[in-house]
């Protein structure tokens, strides 16, 4: 008679691989992950069933872990203006704190037709446009969502080219100031 599987040891190793997806990126073999989880293939496979399950197990990890984080930068608080909340969500998120998410999910962007989440685009996009008109709400702006995740998208994108952190910054406070004139300044970012 087998094995029955474990979850418990599943959710650890599932665990474990997001977090070395989210430092490393999505890898397109499984070494790297028997390596981060100190495991074998044959465990990872026996837990996970194939290489694609275990890669979209760990992006579907990544994308809660995601959902959260950025969900509580984006949250309205009633203590301060939205463009002051906005810009400590766009610093976080295009910093080291960030990094991760935009490493992983990257290679969906890249790969959209042959993609392991169908509709990741989509939803990726769709998933952030409520928090956003919710905190624009607050501004008398929430049918602008759209260009603020527009823009955020943009400049994403731009720093992943360019690395110039200082004009996507000086950007993203020309937006703010565009949804607020008396929007305060970007929080210092670590460099």
């Amino acid at each position: 008679m087998g094995r029955h599987p474990q979850p418990a040891i599943g959710e650890a190793l599932l665990e474990r691989c997001t977090d070395h997806a989210l430092q490393h990126g999505l890898p397109d073999r499984l070494e790297p992950l028997v390596q981060a989880t100190g495991s074998s293939a044959r465990m990872l496979l026996y837990h996970f069933g194939t290489r694609d399950a275990l890669l979209l197990a760990v992006l579907r990890r990544a994308r809660e872990r995601q959902l959260a984080d950025w969900g509580d930068l984006l949250r309205l608080r009633p203590d301060e203006p939205f463009t002051t909340t906005l810009g400590r969500a766009w610093v976080a998120m295009s910093g080291p704190e960030g990094a991760g998410y935009l490493r992983v999910f990257s290679a969906l962007r890249e790969h959209a037709e042959a993609s392991l989440w169908p509709g990741f685009r989509r939803l990726a996009t769709t998933d952030w446009l409520d928090p956003l008109a919710a905190g624009l709400s607050s501004l008398g702006r929430p049918d602008a969502a759209t260009l603020v995740l527009a823009v955020i998208r943009g400049l994403f994108l731009d720093v992943e080219a360019t690395g110039d952190l200082v004009r996507a910054d000086a950007a993203f406070t020309a937006l703010l100031r565009a949804l607020d004139p008396d929007a305060a300044a970007l929080p210092t970012r670590d460099r």
